[in-house]
């Protein structure tokens, strides 16, 4: 048998080395895709994991906001394996860098970057604790700056009194103090250090900067209070313990921060998969008909050597060497194409927790590829071969769809009537045609495609209306902070109200309060005049002081829905509080819109005897400019007012990015529906020529030949038209509001009416330019010949 199959590989080489060189190419394309893909996707879920294991990741944001904090006692709490501070109200421009590059944390002791966060060190090395002119940076500073290890940067610091009127909320201009001329020494990242999506990217200095330039960072009089990370030894199980030992406190669980990144990503992963099943669908499609083709055609020169005493096994096994063999080349092309691309892996929010960009080699996706695509390719074309080789099926009668007999009774032309049978009927014996793999294939690229415009739609919505995030307001103002107001806050309030431009006002009072465990930053809701109202996912607002608004991920984490009873704890007491509504808090520098929790002024009285922060949310005439308008006010009200525009919440930059998958996604369904309509045609005319024939011995003209190709393709894709809309908008929708619930962000069943009026128009024209080749060819195809076939049969 080994010296048949040598001669037979070179008789293969001889005449198809060009089929297998296509072969092999195909193999190599579509499986470097597809293992690019799952690899990626594989990596990205794992970043997380991976990064926190090597970084000795902090367990606690602590956010006193006072000045003169005891972070000492911090230290010495049982359980307490390391501490960290900065100032908080940080923002130090880089002269180098766009005006929306910033340096908000100054690490203010030698522990940072050492016992707590302690980075990866992607380039360069770690700062030296004492030097107050080095700095590290991430990665995505690098790329947006274009400054790295060894180049340098011009920091500026406020002066001390710009730091102390700062917290009296004053709007201080630039700063005006030392330009330190910093020297980038490293490319680094942590969880803490890690860049969001689509951010400018960070700069970290030394802590020695702090050191040297104290009085600049907190003011002559240290009025800028110290936040810090604090590192447990038993991590989340031992957050409860902190809190109990510093009431009063925003001590905030990272562990809320890294579950939503792991989840945004596992989205990101599990549409990237998504992706890699799709271009593997598409494959099986695109190259699975070559390969049959391939096993056809020389099982139809073996059946030669049957004569022979060629047993069928034995043809099968021969006609499997030379695509196999192919395939093992394109396989192995595509291994090394996919360590290769997994450079650019993972990508999204992963790729700013990956620990270890670059080449990696995920040893099990690429094994069981470099087995498995052969194998698939070894099958398809021996099941072809061993289908060619078997004597014909005895002709037995098919059956009629129900739909092709009720278009015979309604006596609609005989074109149209066999074109439908065509694309419904798979036929009987040797010229059976499966014709399900075509309707699954229209169907599932409709669907594709409507499920990702969908998506896109929402995701279109989300980006260009804040209120999604719980933004209906455009300014916010500060004109308190730890308890005491820098101006009376009624005339404030009045001259905010009386402005042309503002057509709400919420006087905002914010206080840490606790929840059974969970520390949650409490809002009051105080409309002054015309409210800006709460931007709910469910319920209403707090109408009285017994009531209480949650903010989603505060609701999830004590398990509390519309409807229930919390108590929430303040420096004045007690107050049991039923649950009214969920909805978006206020995006700070230190808290996200997702946590918190809205009461009524009376009710917030109640529970608190000051605030942490005393301000408003100003909502403006639509058109109207927040800066001329924030302008304005600063000069109506006078010096003793902050007043900006609200914080970018990161769920931003992290929703744009998952619009990309959903819309590369689509595509490849598109192209598998293509494949599959395209294929069905071919196919059909090929092997069913011998209908055609006997129809033209009858008298059907070439251009009823080709209208029969165009129904069938017609008929295909109408079908796969009236099952993929529906399904399309279902699974667009819920993917939607599954990304909803992940950001998390306020769900709108989104609509892409454009795609919905285009795609019925574009998917027939589209079936009939796959129509043109093979209507083409059943037109002029050899009538003698094709009866021939038939006789034979």
């Amino acid at each position: 048998m080994i010296p048949v199959a040598v001669v037979w590989l070179r008789l293969e080489l001889g005449r198809r080395l060009r089929s297998l060189l296509v072969l092999g190419l195909l193999v190599a394309f579509a499986g470097a895709t597809v293992l690019t893909a799952l690899a990626g996707a594989r990596r990205g879920d794992s970043a997380v994991d991976r990064l926190l294991a090597v970084t000795l990741p902090a367990s606690a944001s602590v956010l006193p906001n006072q000045s003169g904090f005891d972070w000492d006692a911090v230290r010495r709490l049982p359980g307490v394996a390391a501490v960290t501070t900065f100032p908080s109200y940080t923002e130090l421009p880089v002269d180098e860098a766009p005006d929306d590059q910033i340096t908000p944390f100054v690490p203010a002791d030698t522990d940072a970057m050492a016992t707590i966060e302690r980075p990866v060190v992607l380039s360069g090395r770690l700062p030296d604790p004492v030097q107050a002119d080095e700095a590290v940076v991430t990665a995505e500073f690098v790329r947006n700056v274009g400054k790295g290890v060894g180049d340098s940067v011009t920091l500026r610091l406020p002066t001390p009194e710009q730091s102390d009127t700062s917290i009296g909320a004053r709007d201080t201009g630039g700063p005006q103090g030392p330009a330190v001329r910093m020297r980038i020494v490293g490319v680094i990242r942590s969880f803490w250090y890690a860049d969001e999506v689509g951010g400018p990217g960070k700069l970290i200095p030394s802590p020695g900067l702090f050191t040297r330039y104290r009085a600049n960072l907190l003011g002559d009089r240290a009025q800028v209070p110290l936040n810090g990370l604090v590192r447990l030894r038993d991590g989340e199980a031992g957050l409860a313990r902190l809190q109990a030992a510093l009431p009063g406190v925003d001590v905030v669980s990272r562990s809320e921060t890294i579950q939503h990144t792991r989840n945004v990503i596992a989205f990101e992963s599990a549409c990237l998969a998504a992706f890699g099943l799709a271009a593997f669908l598409a494959a099986v499609v695109l190259i699975g008909q070559a390969v049959i083709r391939y096993g056809a055609a020389g099982a139809t020169e073996l059946n030669a050597l049957v004569a022979l005493g060629l047993t069928r096994r034995q043809g099968t096994h021969l006609s499997v060497i030379a695509p196999g063999l192919a395939a093992l080349a394109g396989t192995i092309v595509a291994v090394v194409l996919a360590v290769a691309a997994s450079s650019w892996m993972p990508f999204g929010a992963a790729a700013a927790r990956e620990p270890n960009p670059g080449v990696d080699v995920d040893w099990l996706v690429l094994g069981a590829g470099f087995v498995l695509i052969p194998i698939l390719v070894a099958v398809a074309a021996g099941a072809s071969a061993w289908t060619g080789l078997t004597s014909p099926e005895r002709l037995r009668p098919g059956r009629q769809s129900a739909l092709v007999t009720a278009m015979t009774v309604l006596g609609l032309p005989v074109a149209v009537v066999v074109g439908a049978r065509f694309a419904l009927e798979p036929g009987r014996g040797r010229y059976r045609v499966p014709v399900r793999p075509a309707l699954l294939g229209a169907v599932t690229g409709v669907l594709g495609v409507l499920a990702a415009f969908t998506f896109s739609a929402g995701v279109a919505d989300a980006a260009r209306n804040p209120a999604r995030f719980g933004q209906n307001y455009q300014l916010m103002a500060i004109f308190g902070f730890d308890g005491h107001d820098f101006q009376p806050p009624r005339p404030v309030l009045s001259a905010l109200t009386a402005d042309p431009d503002v057509t709400g006002v919420t006087d905002l009072r914010m206080a840490a309060g606790r929840i059974g465990p969970l520390t949650v930053v409490t809002h009051s809701f105080d409309p002054v005049g015309n409210p800006v109202p709460l931007v709910l996912t469910e319920g209403r607002s707090p109408a009285n002081g017994d009531e209480v608004v949650l903010a989603p991920t505060s609701a999830r984490r004590l398990g509390a829905g519309v409807g229930d009873r919390v108590a929430l704890t303040g420096d004045l007491g007690t107050r049991e509080l039923i649950v009214t509504g969920v909805g978006f808090a206020v995006e700070t520098s230190t808290r996200g819109y997702e946590s918190g929790a809205w009461v009524t002024s009376d009710g917030y009285d109640v529970v608190f005897r000051g605030f942490k922060e005393h301000g408003s949310l100003l909502a403006l005439r639509e058109g109207a400019d927040p800066e001329a308008v924030a302008a304005r006010l600063r000069t109506t009200v006078g010096g003793g007012l902050l007043i900006f525009t609200p914080f970018v919440p990161r769920q931003f930059g992290e929703i744009r990015n998952v619009q990309v998958l959903p819309l590369v996604l689509g595509a490849f369904l598109a192209l598998l529906a293509v494949g599959a309509v395209g294929h069905a045609l071919i196919i059909a005319v090929r092997r069913r020529g011998h209908d055609l024939a006997v129809l033209r011995a009858l008298g059907m003209t070439r251009g009823q030949c080709r209208l029969v190709v165009v129904t069938q393709a017609s008929a295909i894709t109408v079908l796969g038209l009236l099952a993929g809309v529906p399904l399309g908008m279902a699974l667009g929708r819920i993917l939607w509001r599954a990304a909803a619930g992940i950001m998390p962000l306020q769900y709108q069943p989104p609509t892409s009416p454009w795609t919905l009026i285009l795609i019925a128009p574009l998917a027939l024209l589209i079936a009939a330019l796959l129509a043109t080749g093979p209507g083409r060819h059943a037109g002029h195809c050899n009538l003698g010949q094709a009866l021939r076939v038939l006789d034979r049969a």
